[in-house]
């Protein structure tokens, strides 16, 4: 009997080839395969207390959205590879939403908050991804800090951006952007952690402002 189950090791390696060859059908189909997986490995992974702030489909979701833009980037090391893969994103996710969710719950003592926009935004969002996740190899001015980040925003997927601009450079908060864009306020903060560190990734493919610390 030939084996071609929809779980079949020879199946799933011809489709996770495919896909990383950047074969969007081939993702999608694979993604498919190994939802239920994921959501099996998720369950219970969300503490209580969070779970009025988001899903597990909030995790599914964003983690997907990560697969199609880093897919190119997986490396698959055996049977299951991808299946760890997708866990890892979702876990990261997890604890990305669960760190700004308790961060809002418990500002700084003593800190008033105060939202900075219009051009100075772009300085703080800049400064915020130099800080986050990169070194800064070169220091930019006013004007030309906007201009980059205006570039790089049109390299995010929709909703990284919409986040973004809402967030970083609008000075709204994580329940009022969850509002406008209708969705939860675990998956926007999940959604604009993805987003920085997918523009420090475009701001520093130049190898001009930002490099990777070692």
């Amino acid at each position: 009997m030939v084996r071609d189950e929809w779980n079949g090791t020879a199946v799933l390696d011809g489709l996770t080839a495919t896909a990383v060859a950047g074969d969007r059908g081939a993702l999608t189909e694979l993604l498919c395969r190994h939802d239920p997986l994921l959501r099996e490995r998720l369950r219970g992974r969300i503490g209580r207390r969070f779970r009025a702030s988001f899903e597990e489909d909030d995790v599914c979701q964003v983690t997907y959205m990560e697969a199609f833009l880093r897919i190119r980037k997986f490396q698959p090391e055996g049977e299951g590879s991808f299946l760890a893969w997708l866990v890892s994103i979702a876990e990261n996710n997890i604890r990305d939403a669960v760190k700004a969710l308790e961060r809002d719950r418990r500002p700084p003592p003593n800190r008033r908050v105060s939202n900075i926009v219009g051009d100075e935004s772009y300085e703080c969002l800049f400064a915020t991804l130099a800080g986050s996740h990169s070194t800064p190899s070169q220091r930019a001015s006013r004007e030309e800090t906007k201009t980059l980040l205006e570039r790089a925003l049109t390299q995010l997927p929709p909703d990284y951006e919409k986040v973004v601009r809402l967030c970083d450079l609008q000075g709204m908060s994580g329940p009022d952007a969850a509002r406008a864009i209708g969705r939860s306020a675990g998956a926007v903060h999940m959604v604009k952690a993805r987003a920085h560190e997918r523009l420090a990734e475009i701001l520093g493919e130049s190898g001009k402002y930002f490099s990777r610390g070692s």
